[in-house]
């Protein structure tokens, strides 16, 4: 009876012990939009993407060298076009964050959890659930009562685009659940590829578009631009990838993917607490509406 009992005490503990950096990451990744619009403009955002992803491709390069070798041709034109909508992803996401709010970014963006299924049910042919159309009908009118947190107005342009990186990123789901070339890559060189081409597009953007250079804009930082770059590139994209990879081993991927989901709740804390950002009456009913939503939507989908 004891030897039952020991394993069945210390599980917790060990499921604990992998959750916490887990939730940290979706902490990490809540305030990162914040982070986002406290050193980035609109003149700014391909020279800040640029020096996002630049500081931890080296790291990523050096730790999965062997591994990047071992793609195959197919599996780096596979991970180069996961690139190209993964670039979409951030472009559209961090414009987006410069137009609107750091709470209404997160709280948009957390529609993917509704849209991906909405998408796989689509090209599948299968019918959702009725829960699941509640759930996604639910989520939607918060979103249009969160982008009408000071009364009935035209959502603004940085609303609008969060909900385009929304669909994007659920494009970038599905196109990665089903490409057949990069089925059997490892999760650090598919990354490493998505990555790299995601800043030869900024890159290039950045030098056809007339805005600073990323070293001209790395040049006008001070401390705080500095304390918020390092953020993104080391808590919100390193920690968080590898902090991925090693707890979908040690527990399961639905465990992790229920901690991740509380990330637009840390938006929403870190766009209010840090921020001074306001949701009014209208916007934190619809923050509600969208958590809820989402939430139900999760558990509906499994």
């Amino acid at each position: 009876m004891s030897s039952i009992a020991v394993p069945g005490a210390l599980a917790p503990r060990r499921a604990w012990h992998t959750d916490l950096p887990v939730l940290l990451v979706a902490v990490c990744w809540g305030a990162s939009y914040l982070a986002a619009k406290d050193i980035t403009t609109a003149r700014t955002v391909l020279a800040v993407l640029v020096l996002r992803f630049v500081l931890v491709l080296p790291v990523l390069g050096a730790v999965g060298l062997r591994s990047l070798r071992g793609l195959t041709g197919a599996q780096w034109r596979g991970a180069a076009l996961l690139g190209l909508i993964l670039s979409g992803v951030f472009l559209l996401e961090t414009y987006g964050v410069v137009h609107t709010s750091a709470t209404n970014a997160g709280l948009i963006i957390s529609l993917t959890m509704i849209l991906t299924p909405l998408a796989e049910a689509a090209v599948t042919r299968t019918r959702p659930t009725a829960a699941f159309l509640g759930a996604a009908a639910l989520s939607v009118l918060g979103v249009v009562l969160l982008t009408q947190g000071g009364g009935f107005t035209r959502p603004s342009a940085g609303d609008l685009l969060m909900l385009l990186a929304a669909l994007v990123r659920t494009l970038h789901v599905l196109v990665m659940s089903r490409l057949r070339s990069v089925r059997g890559a490892g999760a650090l060189p598919l990354t490493t590829v998505q990555l790299g081409t995601a800043v030869a597009v900024f890159a290039a953007l950045s030098a056809g578009a007339g805005g600073p250079a990323p070293w001209t804009a790395a040049a006008g930082f001070g401390p705080q631009e500095w304390a918020g770059l390092l953020f993104l590139s080391a808590l919100c994209t390193l920690f968080a990838f590898f902090v991925q990879m090693w707890a979908v081993r040690r527990t399961s991927p639905s465990r992790v993917s229920l901690l991740l989901g509380t990330e637009p709740l840390w938006a929403a804390a870190a766009g209010i607490a840090l921020g001074g950002e306001r949701l009014g009456t209208l916007g934190l009913v619809g923050g509600v509406l969208v958590l809820g939503g989402t939430a139900w939507g999760r558990r509906a989908a499994d």
